[in-house]
């Protein structure tokens, strides 16, 4: 029998049974300590979950955006519009006017009252005229295309993945839940929601080698647009590189870190413009070194998520889910999406302030699918815990 349980029985020594397990799950063969341990740890944090703090702000006052989650009608009537997003909006309206980006932004930033200093407080220019190009119709056909074209990379990817094909549907309407919030037009100048469903679209795209060559140009393209519009995609870009590079794929190692080093030289490149006019007398940015642990990842993932719909203690946990979900998904896309998902999980305990909450939606649509592979993975992890 193979190792992973899935060949043909084979000859079998005398009164030697074997349970067959799927080839996808990860749990089925760990030995008993290292799955308590693990099932341990997993109870313990699911239960922190539903205790955390689940904030958009540390004096508990919760913020607009995703939290109350207006639309653009109810916004203009109520004269609640974020001020980020306005502040977005007046870029858009000045690129449309024939103004160039780097000629206002400090300026308007300054403005606004909102800090210059470092420069990464300035956004990327890329997403402003993006939207001042496509308008807002334009901008709504893109929105539904990006949806359809994530599930549909989706649906063909979980065709192909071990365990993909018996959990497809579920998959899918989870991932529709994940990803339907980029159709939220309220927030169609917020640079992390664009971001992160091309970083779902280039997740999806992605065919790492296996018996055949790996496809992953139409990968590294989408993901090079995620990165021009947020930086928050690099860490995305550097574990594909990572796992290219693991895998011995040298040439698609050498092509995504080009690409970290293309964006990272671009990015001195609006920093060194923005330095050049900033004062001295401009605010520096509050730390974004905050500290906040596991209130930390769950508020950006919950608040910046459909989540948001659901009573704290159910949403703490469910995050937790999926994340599990997919580090029992024995699989290319499994293994990627644990370190990929934990990753981001780290960055956000450590960086990131209460206000930050929207950093979330850059990881957060693909995050739906764990939920899928989550109840298989317990019961597989308790079964080995109790061997």
């Amino acid at each position: 029998m193979g190792g992973d349980g899935m060949d043909g029985v084979g000859e079998q020594p005398a009164g030697l049974i074997r349970t067959r397990v799927p080839g996808w799950d990860r749990f089925a063969h760990w030995s008993a300590l290292p799955a308590r341990l693990l099932l341990l740890a997993l109870l313990a944090i699911l239960a922190a979950s539903a205790l955390v703090p689940i904030e958009a702000r540390k004096d508990g006052v919760r913020t607009q955006g995703f939290v109350e989650n207006l639309t653009a009608d109810e916004a203009a009537s109520t004269k609640q519009r974020d001020s980020d997003l306005a502040l977005y909006d007046k870029a858009i309206a000045r690129i449309q006017r024939g103004e160039h980006y780097y000629d206002f932004i400090v300026e308007e930033q300054r403005a606004a009252r909102y800090p210059i200093r470092p420069g990464l407080a300035v956004r990327l220019p890329t997403l402003a005229y993006i939207d001042a190009w496509l308008g807002e119709g334009g901008q709504i056909a893109a929105a539904i295309a990006l949806l359809i074209a994530v599930l549909l990379v989706w649906w063909r990817r979980l065709g192909e993945e071990p365990g993909g094909p018996d959990n497809r549907t579920m998959a899918m309407a989870l991932l529709f839940v994940g990803a339907s919030l980029g159709l939220n037009r309220y927030f169609f100048t917020l640079h992390e929601l664009w971001a992160g469903m091309l970083l779902a679209l280039s997740f999806g795209l992605h065919r790492p080698r296996l018996d055949r060559p790996g496809r992953w140009v139409a990968s590294l393209l989408v993901a090079a647009l995620a990165l021009a519009i947020r930086e928050h995609a690099l860490p995305f870009v550097m574990l594909m590189a990572a796992f290219a590079f693991w895998r011995r794929e040298w040439k698609e190692g050498a092509a995504w870190t080009a690409l970290a080093a293309l964006f990272l030289a671009l990015l001195w490149v609006h920093l060194d413009i923005v330095a050049a006019q900033t004062l001295p007398g401009d605010e520096p940015s509050k730390s974004w070194l905050a500290l906040r642990g596991l209130s930390g990842w769950l508020s950006n993932v919950v608040l910046s998520s459909n989540l948001r719909l659901l009573p704290h203690w159910i949403a703490g946990p469910l995050a937790v889910a999926m994340v599990f979900g997919w580090a029992g998904w024995r699989s290319p896309a499994g293994s990627f999406g644990t370190l990929l998902f934990l990753g981001y999980a780290l960055a956000f305990m450590i960086a990131g302030r209460a206000d930050n909450y929207y950093w979330g939606a850059v990881i957060a649509p693909p995050m739906f699918i764990g939920l899928a592979f989550a109840p298989r993975a317990l019961v597989s992890l308790a079964r080995a815990a109790a061997k």
